[in-house]
């Protein structure tokens, strides 16, 4: 079972992600999925110790926390230091990017985006975590 957290505050984008990652398409190369969702940084900063995730996806611009924060906050856990990290954002400029990644996110997925674009993100990113 692959665990993973989804947080973003647009109810709708969080449900387009569910879809995407709930697809039988997606579950058939990576495994059966839960998708466990967080409306803010902060709803993410209290669910992370409580539960083992896989991979976290994760928007940047959220009331309370926002996904800067969080990821810092994930890559300074020991628990989660090498969990594979995907950022969705409209901030998707190359110095947007650059500094998703210098701070530790694996990959970077511009919205909007297609199902294939996040589909394919996540599993490259789970794959590489099953042969490390």
């Amino acid at each position: 079972m692959r665990r993973i957290l989804v947080v973003e505050d647009s109810a709708s984008t969080r449900a387009l992600v569910r879809a995407i990652l709930e697809d039988p398409a997606f579950s058939a190369s990576v495994g059966s999925v839960e998708v466990t969702e967080a409306s803010s940084g902060f709803d993410a900063m209290r669910l992370l110790p409580r539960s083992r995730f896989d991979l976290v996806i994760t928007d940047i611009n959220m009331p309370d926390v926002n996904g800067l924060e969080l990821i810092h906050f994930i890559r300074r856990s020991p628990q989660y230091r090498a969990t594979p990290l995907v950022i969705i954002s409209t901030q998707a400029t190359e110095r947007d990017v650059e500094r998703g990644k210098k701070l530790g996110a694996d990959a970077y997925v511009p919205k909007p985006f297609g199902p294939e674009e996040l589909r394919s993100a996540c599993e490259k990113l789970l794959e590489a975590k099953s042969d490390g």
